[in-house]
């Protein structure tokens, strides 16, 4: 049985079990309940599993674009693991303000690839070398990041914009979305798609038998086998494609043995017309963190509205920019709340916070020992993809809950259906936005802040009271 902070006081502790979703994930252990050592660790290993490759891509293609050496995209790759390591304790912990509390895992943002790719060739074409343009990029997201944090103190402001019906189609627009790269993941990904192996039997196989060992060990009465499904699906696919010889070992002898991380190791430069992009991209960043948090704070029976929540989500998206700025300390690309987590949560039915310090120590250890973060690095496209695959589907389910806790009217299911029309739509037609100008192709590239901004305008300007009409 999940327990109730005991910090909090008697109206907020009744307030946390009022304003719970009303449909729920079946936890074993709830945000403040404390598993054993043994048992949070072998979750919080799942949720690496879950978020490693996802937090590696953008730094490894930001460097191959920028065509940086394989020694300064490693040292970048390190730093990134070993941010969010230090994001994810400060998101868990909630160290005064800062952090949602919640067991909501940080990691590098798919969101700034283009604009960072854009500034850091810009810099190299007028002249820069590869060193400083990361100076300049650096800078921006350094000094980008404070709007973000700025922004979080103010949210409380905005309760009626952020209403659970926004808020539940920004969850499923994320699950629905993630589910292409999933499904892309188990055809073989960017690998398969370069040696012609891409949708293969072997990679659909493969897929599918992680698929259906998590789903047979999650179905299982034995709480340890619900627990560990992700880890286990991943370590038999892992054994299967080394029998099968698809696992390449070679990259471990080119990384160094230890890493040191360096503050400002490249410098920091800023230029105003290089941060004008990042100014709207760091809003979005904070609508999807809010979209992220909920769900989390959903799938872990807390919250979706109230002053609890608020709080959470206030010091969440406080958090998000902190550690965007930590990440340009550091050396690395912003940081954003991951929602693969949430599918985790699910899956494993643990929603301890506590959970996330073991994560972070995980993720810290990856980043200052490249070698270990080498073996995961090695883990078939196939393989994570079976794994990922449901877990964004339980991301786009838990939005279905938190949309289903209100009285969905004529009004509600307009902003629904446009919301995820369009947001959908651009996910899976996002080349119609190529010959757009950058700040454009930035702000609505993505569905989920295509849906998002579709969810919150339709909520500002349809009037409430759509439904009075009699027939």
């Amino acid at each position: 049985m999940t327990q109730s902070n005991p910090n909090l006081p008697l109206e907020e502790v009744i307030e946390e079990i009022n304003e719970a979703p009303k449909v729920a994930a079946d936890l074993i252990y709830g945000l403040y309940d404390r598993p054993p050592v043994i048992e949070a660790f072998f979750v919080a290993l799942q949720h690496v599993l879950a978020s490693f490759v996802g937090i590696i891509t953008p730094p490894l293609l930001i460097c191959n674009a920028l065509k940086l050496d394989a020694a300064t995209t490693s040292y970048i790759i390190s730093m990134s693991l070993f941010v969010s390591g230090v994001s994810t304790f400060i998101q868990c912990k909630k160290i005064g303000p800062i952090g949602s509390g919640l067991l909501s895992l940080q990691g590098t943002s798919f969101a700034f690839l283009a604009p960072v790719i854009g500034v850091g060739l810009g810099a190299v074409q007028a002249g820069r070398t590869p060193e400083q343009a990361l100076a300049l990029i650096f800078g921006v997201c350094f000094f980008g990041s404070a709007i973000e944090m700025i922004l979080s103190r103010f949210l409380h402001l905005a309760q009626k914009i952020f209403t659970p019906i926004v808020t539940g189609t920004v969850v499923m627009i994320i699950g629905l979305s993630l589910i292409k790269t999933g499904l892309f993941s188990i055809a073989g990904g960017a690998v398969a798609k370069a040696n012609n192996t891409y949708g293969s039997w072997q990679n659909l196989g493969l897929g599918l038998l992680v698929m259906a060992v998590i789903i047979i060990m999650n179905m299982s009465k034995n709480r340890f086998m619900r627990m560990g499904s992700i880890a286990i699906g991943l370590a038999v696919g892992y054994i299967v494609s080394i029998f099968l010889g698809i696992v390449d070992f070679s990259v471990l002898s080119q990384l160094p043995l230890f890493t040191v991380p360096v503050p400002f190791r490249f410098g920091i430069d800023f230029n105003i017309a290089a941060f004008a992009p990042f100014i709207i991209l760091y809003v979005i960043t904070a609508i999807e963190t809010i979209g992220d948090l909920t769900a989390t704070s959903a799938v872990s029976r807390e919250p979706v509205k109230g002053a609890t929540y608020m709080r959470r989500i206030k010091g969440g998206v406080l958090g998000d920019g902190f550690n965007s700025m930590l990440a340009a300390m550091f050396n690395t690309f912003p940081n954003t709340t991951f929602s693969q987590n949430n599918g985790v949560i699910q899956m494993t039915g643990v929603g301890s916070r506590y959970v996330g310090f073991y994560v972070a120590g995980i993720f810290t250890v990856l980043g200052l020992i490249p070698i270990v973060g080498g073996v995961f690095q090695a883990l078939p496209q196939a393989v994570l993809g079976g794994a990922t695959i449901i877990m964004f589907g339980m991301i786009a389910v838990a939005g279905m809950n938190i949309v289903s806790s209100v009285e969905l009217g004529r009004r509600e299911l307009i902003i629904l259906a446009t919301s995820l029309a369009l947001g959908l739509g651009v996910v899976y037609n996002g080349d119609i936005f190529t010959d757009k100008p950058a700040l454009f192709q930035s702000v609505f590239s993505s569905g989920i802040s295509t849906g998002g901004l579709t969810a919150i305008l339709l909520n500002l300007v349809l009037p409430r009271h759509l439904d009075d009409d009699k027939k």
